[in-house]
């Protein structure tokens, strides 16, 4: 067999580098090749230096997604179900009736006898009567809340689908009703309506579908950019397909965080209808309608007026805290979808 010609040989710092010897890349199998760093790995350091503990290496976004919660978070998470709680049984708890007269017993200070509360300008019982109203304001904010992000969210995510005339159109609307005092509408409304639970929860849903739809329009701008959107329209799918297989995922997480926030924003409005004598029929108990009554004996005690606001104010910071926390977790931007 021919010897070849040693003129025909290249030398080894000709052959181009098809392959990164380098031990840093062998160390980060995960990472691509431009660069970036997708998630966190662990690297034993035998690998690296011949022996060790293993090393921790964490990729940037990984650490802030590892983060644990805080002691604020746990805290507004532990107030918020034993409000949850409270409103689910507030008919079957063994507190007194909320309507229940006492005049012997009115005015009474926290730690009395079978109130432990104390009991309002009637009488009646501070606790039973929180947990009525726990149940009042939950149902008005959580339903007013859904319907208003089914419908707002949905059309956020057809005209930032869509886009054209029919964005233009609807944004339109959107932002008239954005512009019109939604306070004055509902006290209009109670007026001629009357007092209803049902007319209260249409009207604060009515006027919350136009900051769902900018939320899910927004985030349908810059999802449905993405390349398994493009990939799923060059395949032939349908646009129905596509907006409920592919962006309507990466749409519930941030316009669900917003409604944890939202929540708390309906409790205060459902609180200032009441504190103003128009949210639902006397006698059934409302947080508001509680710290309008005891503004009346605020002279002779304070604990009447005092208890639901802060009970309300509780409940809307740890709202507001958990929401925070949810968006900043799986909000579109933050976490690269």
């Amino acid at each position: 067999m021919p010897k070849p010609d040693p003129k025909d040989e290249v030398p080894p710092d000709e052959f181009p580098p098809d392959r990164d010897e380098s031990p840093a890349r062998d160390a980060y199998p995960d990472r691509d090749e431009y660069g970036g760093g997708g998630r966190g790995i662990e690297v034993e350091a035998g690998s690296l230096a011949g022996g060790g503990a293993p090393v921790s290496v964490i990729s940037p976004l990984a650490r802030g997604r590892r983060q644990p919660r805080g002691i604020i978070f746990w805290t507004a998470v532990v107030w918020l179900g034993l409000v949850i709680f409270a409103a689910a049984t507030a008919t079957v708890l063994p507190l007194p009736d909320p309507n229940d007269i006492d005049i012997r017993a009115k005015l009474a200070g926290p730690l009395s006898p079978g109130h432990l509360l104390g009991t309002d300008g009637l009488g009646r019982d501070i606790l039973s009567r929180l947990a009525s109203g726990a149940r009042v304001s939950l149902t008005i904010s959580s339903v007013s809340v859904f319907i208003g992000m089914v419908i707002g969210g949905t059309l956020g995510m057809m005209v930032g689908y869509f886009r054209g005339a029919f964005e233009s159109v609807v944004m339109w609307a959107m932002n008239v009703l954005l512009a019109f005092p939604a306070l004055i509408f509902l006290l209009g409304l109670v007026a001629f309506v009357g007092q209803s639970m049902v007319a209260i929860i249409a009207a604060i849903a009515f006027f919350s579908i136009p900051v769902y739809a900018r939320v899910a329009r927004a985030t349908t701008l810059a999802v449905s950019q993405r390349e398994f959107v493009l990939a799923s329209r060059a395949m032939g799918a349908r646009s129905g397909r596509i907006l409920f297989r592919e962006i309507l995922p990466n749409v519930l997480l941030p316009v669900g965080a917003f409604a944890l926030v939202a929540l708390g924003v309906v409790i205060v409005v459902e609180g200032t209808l009441a504190f103003l004598g128009l949210s639902v029929q006397p006698p059934a108990a409302t947080w508001g309608g509680m710290i309008a009554e005891g503004r009346r004996h605020i002279f002779d005690t304070v604990n009447a007026a005092l208890v639901p606001s802060v009970v309300m104010f509780l409940t809307v910071l740890a709202l507001n805290f958990v929401g925070d926390s949810v968006r900043g977790r799986f909000d579109v931007r933050e976490s690269n979808l």
